[in-house]
């Protein structure tokens, strides 16, 4: 009788345990949306992606800082090298572009217009800084900007 009575209580801790367990619930979600290149060091990422809620995620060297897309977008041109943008530490945001790129200038815009052929873009001026492996500029963002290679 004792051992049944101890076997009972056991089985009552289970059922009740499972019985909790089973108690699941999402309190709160989002859908998120984001797209382009990603680039830092020797990895990239290109696509489109869910984008993180805000905050910093990391574990070991690696972080991820996830908000929301500045005001700093790159329009990838077929046929021209990967057009690529990042942020600088103290707000600043540099765009690049891998050497060679003969023959490339770099234009920016303000806005983008629903018919492509009408969106005004204008000429970033020389000189453009370079080094080893890459083309860049460095802005500081007021607004929002729109940045494309283009052979003249």
């Amino acid at each position: 009788m004792k051992t049944f009575s101890i076997l009972l209580a056991i089985i009552g801790a289970l059922v009740e345990f499972s019985a909790r367990a089973q108690s699941y619930s999402i309190d709160w979600f989002t859908i998120d949306g984001g797209g382009g290149t990603s680039t830092g060091g020797v990895y990239s990422v290109s696509g489109t992606i869910g984008q993180p809620d805000a905050g910093t995620l990391t574990n070991g060297p690696y972080s991820l800082v996830g908000g929301f897309w500045g005001g700093v977008n790159v329009i990838q041109t077929p046929g021209a090298p990967l057009l690529s943008v990042e942020k600088l530490v103290g707000g600043n945001v540099r765009v690049f572009w891998p050497l060679p790129a003969n023959g490339f200038v770099l234009d920016q815009t303000t806005a983008l217009t629903s018919t492509p052929a009408a969106t005004v873009w204008n000429q970033v001026p020389f000189p453009y800084q370079t080094n080893a492996t890459h083309i860049s500029i460095t802005v500081t963002p007021s607004g929002v900007l729109f940045y494309r290679l283009r052979h003249p």
